[in-house]
């Protein structure tokens, strides 16, 4: 896999922002998009057992 999208949505809940990526099973949340971001490569992290693994790009679900 080279690449991987994460669908990006506000959390209107619990404030804050929450990633989804597609086809795979990530989920991560955070306060802010640049917290997200950072998150985002810590799930990648966790959920790949070899940095080789982890896609090369990894892109927002542009939803407009």
């Amino acid at each position: 896999m080279t690449e991987i999208v994460f669908q990006v949505e506000e959390d209107n809940v619990d404030g804050g922002w929450v990633a989804r990526a597609l086809g795979e099973g990530i989920t991560t949340q955070a306060g802010s998009i640049s917290e997200l971001k950072a998150m985002i490569r810590d799930a990648l992290h966790c959920h790949f057992d070899e940095e080789s693994a982890i896609p090369s790009t990894i892109r927002e679900l542009d939803t407009n």
